[in-house]
């Protein structure tokens, strides 16, 4: 049986426009538009990982995953969340889905934002210019090949 594996996948949502949000719900917004975060997902440990991220961004330090832990664990008492999500694994799996989605980079176990990049930047170079075209293109590929038939 062959399985069909993409090389690449994104999701794509539009919410309403940013207002008077948290810090912590901005990024919960840019989770659930970017397809890391499910509609209605209480599990949103991922958002609290990226936001780790983001604020070691700003003293460009980078981060082991026993930090980032760390760092959720806090985040989440801060925001009076539970502590569902945060065993290690899972982290090592949100972090590998941010790499993958090219937001994180890993080096010698150690994570930050690509390149101490803002998310903005990030987006746009790497998923708006990259990605996206990449996969538009594969798309028109497809339809092509069935024009041909």
């Amino acid at each position: 049986m062959v399985r069909d594996v993409p090389l690449g996948e994104i999701t794509l949502r539009r919410y309403e426009r940013p207002f008077d949000h948290s810090k912590r719900e901005l990024i919960r917004k840019i989770c659930l538009s970017l397809g890391l975060l499910q509609p209605g997902d209480s599990r949103d440990v991922v958002v609290d990982i990226l936001l780790s991220l983001e604020e070691s961004r700003k003293e460009r330090k980078e981060l082991s995953s026993t930090e980032i832990i760390g760092k959720v664990i806090q985040i989440r008492k801060d925001n009076s969340l539970g502590e569902r999500g945060i065993a290690e694994s899972n982290v090592r799996r949100q972090l590998k889905r941010l790499r993958d989605l090219m937001l994180v980079d890993k080096k010698q176990n150690m994570y930050r934002l690509s390149e101490f990049e803002s998310l903005s930047y990030i987006f746009k170079n790497k998923i708006e210019s990259f990605l996206i075209p990449e996969t538009i293109e594969r798309i028109k590929e497809y339809l092509g090949k069935l024009d041909e038939e």
